[in-house]
């Protein structure tokens, strides 16, 4: 479970840094489709012996994987919003003829504070899609599949 939520997080960094310069709306999906794919991978390396313990290892590994992206999206975000700047954002507010007092520190705060919100949402999304994943796996191939040992993978 760390090793596929380890992977997840390393993949889930460079996503979320990628995502967040091209939109900030294309987040949650890295971490939808993350958060599955590191739930089976976890699965498919521990093959827990039930449903539950699946879906509770998938979900493990599917919010490290999130906590990756996280921080990724963290970083993405502050290079976006200097890029953007506040003078950015009044130019898009006046085409949409929205009249917003915006000073620099209402930028930031709202821009950091908008993004923490949306980062646990996907965490959350990361976790709840990680047990679907284990759980998916559990139904196709685990319930056939022996338990894995415990010292399998040591030397």
């Amino acid at each position: 479970m760390l090793k596929a939520g380890l992977i997840g997080a390393g993949v889930g960094f460079v996503l979320a840094i990628i995502a967040t310069l091209i939109t900030p709306l294309c987040n949650p999906c890295v971490a939808l489709l993350l958060g599955l794919g590191i739930g089976a991978l976890a699965a498919v390396w521990e093959r827990p012996a039930t449903s539950g313990d699946s879906a509770g290892t998938g979900a493990k590994a599917g919010a490290i994987a999130a906590v990756g992206g996280l921080v990724g999206q963290m970083i993405g975000v502050v290079v976006n919003g200097f890029i953007v700047g506040p003078e950015g954002i009044a130019k898009i507010f006046r085409q949409f003829d929205i009249q917003v007092p915006l000073t620099p520190q209402t930028y930031w705060i709202s821009l950091l504070g908008g993004n923490c919100l949306c980062a646990v949402v996907n965490v959350a999304l990361g976790a709840g899609l990680g047990a679907l994943g284990g759980l998916v796996w559990y139904q196709i191939t685990g319930k056939s599949q022996p338990p894995a040992s415990p010292l399998e993978g040591t030397l």
